[in-house]
């Protein structure tokens, strides 16, 4: 039950020097600390990591300076709790977030602190180029279970392709792709086979991708 949360995040609490009470005005607990000026804390407490915790996290930020999310500890470490995203959404809220196993031990998994994450370059990089490489927009959102229609793969079908009725060089198939040298080398999917020097073919498994494409795949 989420009340055997309390009296080991009430004592991890007051280590820190503040008072804490529980069940004050609809928050699972509110600790004060001395001095001036006072430091508000607010807590909730779920037996796991939930959307409802957050929420209701969220819905204390602006009648508090701090906001802890406590947790019980998954038995073998594979709870939400341990996600790293559910650490980098914690960061990015600025809420703590505490654990607690069955003995009662209480584990700091972030501190409750303004974050801004890191701009990650590199990331955004290959994201805004695959979406202007992209020939059209070939794949729903959501769909996660099918093989992606990727920059790449219509430009590998476009060699095949082009392929399909007579072996060609790279050179002839810049127009159609780009890369169309790197993926005749490359060969990723097995589509494609080297008859002689700089002159390339098709094999069976690119005859059969062309047919299992056939409904995304638009030449040119």
């Amino acid at each position: 039950m989420e009340t055997d949360l309390y009296p080991p995040i009430k004592t991890h609490l007051e280590k820190l020097g503040l008072k804490v009470k529980g069940e004050v005005c609809g928050c699972d607990l509110v600790g004060l600390s001395d001095g001036a000026p006072e430091l508000v804390v607010i807590g909730e407490m779920k037996q796991s990591f939930t959307l409802e915790l957050v929420l209701q996290a969220v819905d204390r930020t602006s009648a508090c300076d701090e906001v802890w999310l406590a947790v019980g500890a998954s038995k073998r470490g594979r709870g939400r709790e341990n996600d790293a995203r559910v650490k980098k959404l914690c960061r990015f809220l600025g809420f703590g977030l505490l654990t607690v196993t069955a003995e009662g031990r209480v584990d700091v998994v972030t501190e409750p602190a303004p974050w801004k994450p890191r701009r990650d370059a590199k990331r955004r990089s290959r994201i805004v180029e695959e979406h202007r490489r992209r020939n059209g927009d070939p794949v729903a959102g959501g769909s996660t279970r099918l093989p992606q229609m990727t920059a790449y793969r219509q430009q590998a079908l476009a060699v095949a392709n082009a392929l399909a009725g007579a072996p060609r060089r790279p050179r002839d198939l810049r127009i159609l792709a780009p890369d169309a040298a790197k993926i005749l080398q490359g060969n990723v999917y097995g589509w494609f086979e080297r008859i002689e020097r700089g002159l390339y073919g098709l094999t069976s498994s690119g005859r059969v991708a062309l047919v299992t494409w056939a409904d995304h795949f638009a030449p040119g």
